[in-house]
């Protein structure tokens, strides 16, 4: 795959580390081997998965002249908290549309991610309601900054678009290369599937290099079969604009929607599990939205006998943590 005829910043330092993790996979059971690469340690404030995809996003912003980012995403979102991140680093303006996905989630005084959007200097935050058309809240925002004189370049939610997908692709080519590099065989690789813009672009990126490990999505908020169709629709659009040849086949989006639990964000006994199991075992963080939920869903296959004995399976760890600050009263009750 050719990535240089793509505008790009070079927000990376280097690949992000691969780990096995012994501690975890003896406390299940030892059947399976479980790694895990830390996107989580990427850089930005306090990381996460989302530098890799506005690396391209916002490159193509300030190619065509830019000077005010607009996102959106959940009140807790860390799609919009690095995005703040690195419109602060270019010194691009960033406004933010918040989607109140649970009634009465906004807390404008709140600990985690609301607070690092103040920190950061985000110079508006507009809420609406659950289920509202974010991206046609974002396109009057930007016709508003228009009027005064601004050059506005909307990111969709999770950047998750062909553009932003671009860097999980990348990071598939960085992870076959590191596997090759420590000759380890991976069976399966484990992922959170959101908007999509992660799964879709692993997957096309995998293709791409002729990985061949199957990669299964852990939803966060939508049943399988609306899930699958939407990472296959951006996996399709990104191999297009990668030229992967030989398309995308249908089977390899598989989606996982039993860790979800009463919805988005909304917290589960399984994924409280899974964050004091992992920070409990190898002092790993994770977050109680996307992968706490993910790594509940990789643990119960692991219980279930869903790996054959003695595979090796990857984590891919997408970060997030900034939001557990949020979340404090669920992992303290009894």
């Amino acid at each position: 795959m050719n990535f240089t005829k793509f505008p790009r910043r070079n927000y990376l330092q280097g690949p992000t580390p691969i780990e096995f993790l012994p501690a975890l996979s003896t406390a299940l059971g030892g059947d399976v081997n479980l790694y895990i690469k830390r996107d989580d340690l990427l850089p930005g404030s306090a990381g996460g998965n989302k530098t890799r995809k506005l690396e391209f996003c916002i490159a193509d912003a300030l190619a065509k002249g830019a000077d005010v980012i607009i996102t959106c995403g959940a009140v807790q979102s860390n799609h919009a908290r690095l995005t703040a991140s690195w419109s602060a680093k270019e010194g691009l303006d960033c406004h933010l549309i918040l989607e109140e996905r649970v009634k009465g989630s906004y807390k404008k005084d709140a600990g985690g991610n609301n607070f690092l959007f103040e920190l950061l200097g985000v110079k508006s935050i507009g809420v609406v309601e659950g289920g509202s058309d974010m991206m046609a809240k974002m396109s009057k925002k930007a016709d508003a900054l228009k009027s005064a004189g601004k050059t506005p370049y909307i990111i969709p939610g999770g950047a998750s678009n062909a553009i932003g997908a671009t860097g999980y692709a990348v990071c598939a080519e960085e992870t076959m290369n590191q596997l090759n590099e420590m000759r380890l065989v991976i069976d399966h690789i484990v992922v959170p599937s959101g908007s999509a813009g992660t799964h879709a672009g692993m997957v096309v990126g995998m293709m791409g290099v002729n990985g061949n490990i199957p990669i299964s999505g852990m939803n966060v908020s939508r049943p399988k079969e609306a899930q699958e169709e939407i990472v296959y629709k951006l996996a399709l659009e990104t191999a297009k604009r990668l030229e992967v040849k030989g398309g995308i086949p249908r089977e390899d989006i598989v989606c996982f929607d039993q860790y979800v639990g009463p919805g988005y964000s909304l917290p589960t006994n399984a994924m409280v599990e899974a964050v004091k199991l992992f920070a409990r075992t190898e002092a790993i963080l994770l977050d109680p939205v996307y992968s706490g939920k993910a790594a509940a869903g990789l643990i119960d296959l692991v219980r279930k006998g869903r790996f054959p004995k003695g595979a090796n399976v990857l984590f891919l760890h997408t970060g997030g943590s900034p939001a557990l600050y949020a979340y404090m009263d669920t992992f303290r009750q009894e």
